[in-house]
This record gives structure tokens, sequence and C-alpha cells, in this order.
């Protein structure tokens, strides 16, 4: 059986893994872009897009004096891009007046909350997991495709754990809290390049010894 303490004491050490985000950013506010971008859509694909989206607009004033229709073309090759343009422009106009030090945006610390950054547009509660655990190192979990699908398939969670939030609330349980901080990142890079969706690379994964799922 894989527990949660052996996979991270695990998984880590054996991958050598680089245990970052590998969403293209600039800054803050850029990183966020890039998350609401990726919903729904690989981290790969939204790279192939963000360093010109970046280059033109790496704060909430330039992305505003980029305009809607500019925004679209850039990234009219991610998925839901009308949705997403809408709620980047959103976002760009609640955080226009904060002042910068030139492209180099932050966020105000009211906003080290998830409450208040969910308030923001097109931010939600896997956003606002994944801005405040990369950027400020809460010990948040952003529960995407790879944390859900690992977690139901080591049987961390049951069926009764069937959206990303009820997934999240438990895991915070489960997992050990010295691995928190570094909860999204392992799981999703685990799940992105060793144990995939269709066919896991078990010949490849150190935890193989111990994994029901290969049986």
């Amino acid at each position: 059986m894989i527990t949660p303490h052996r996979f991270f004491d695990v998984v880590p050490k054996n991958l050598n893994m680089d245990i970052r985000s590998e969403l293209f950013s600039t800054n803050e506010f850029t990183f966020t872009v890039a998350v609401i971008l990726s919903a729904q859509a690989t981290d790969k694909k939204v790279n192939e897009v963000t360093p010109i989206l970046f280059s033109l607009a790496p704060s909430p004033k330039k992305m505003l004096e980029l305009g809607l229709e500019n925004l679209k073309k850039q990234i009219n090759v991610i998925s839901f891009f009308n949705n997403k343009a809408k709620n980047i422009m959103s976002l760009a106009e609640k955080l226009a007046d904060i002042e910068t030090n030139g492209d180099n945006f932050t966020f105000p610390k009211k906003y080290h909350n998830r409450e208040e950054l969910m308030k923001l547009p097109g931010i939600g509660q896997k956003t606002a997991n994944v801005v405040m655990n990369v950027l400020w190192g809460a010990p948040n979990i952003g529960v995407d495709t790879h944390v859900f699908r690992l977690a139901h398939r080591y049987g961390w969670v049951d069926d009764a754990a069937n959206t990303p939030e009820k997934v999240e609330k438990e895991l915070l349980k489960i997992i050990p809290k010295k691995y928190h901080d570094i909860t999204n990142h392992v799981m999703v890079l685990f799940g992105r390049y060793t144990c995939t969706a269709l066919r896991p690379k078990c010949e490849n994964c150190p935890l193989s010894k111990w994994c029901d799922y290969k049986k």
C-alpha cells in the first residue's frame, strides 16, 4: 500500500524532482494569469503563449492597454479562451491601481489570504491554492486532475470525495503537515510524468513494490 508518508518520503528523492511550478511567469500577476489559463489546459500549451503575452502585458495596467480582443488573439489556442480572457481583463481592472516597481507586480498583503484572493475575478479555490502555495509557500493543496486521480488511485480518499474541494479537505487530514507545502508540486509532476492516467510507467516507479494499483 502506498501511504502518504511513504509517497512524499520516497518520490522526491528517487526521481530528483525540481519541485516547482512548470508554468512560465515573470511576476505575481503573470503567474496568476498563467494559472487561470491552465484550467483544463496543459502547462505546455499555456507556456506556448505566455512568453509573448507577458512581454506585451506584464502588469495589470499593460494588460488593460493590450485590450480584450488582442488578449483573445494571444491566447486563442487555449481552451475556453473567451471566458478566460474576460476573467483576466476583469482581474486586471481590479488590480490596476496597485502601485508596482516597474513591471514587477506583487500582491498587497491582504491578498495573502484565500478568502480575499477568491474575491478577485477568475480566481476559484484551486487557483487560489496554487497561487498561495507557489508564491507565498502557503500549505494549501491545489487539486487538479493529477492530484484528484492519484488521491483516488492510491485509496487516500473514497468515492464520496468527488470534488476538488472534498479531496483537498481529506488530503489535508492524512498527509503529514511537513509535506503540505510540496504536496501539489510533487503529485502533479508524478502524475504528469510517471503515474500517468492511461499508461503508468510502473517499471520506472520507485513505489511499484508497494502499489496495489499496479496489480
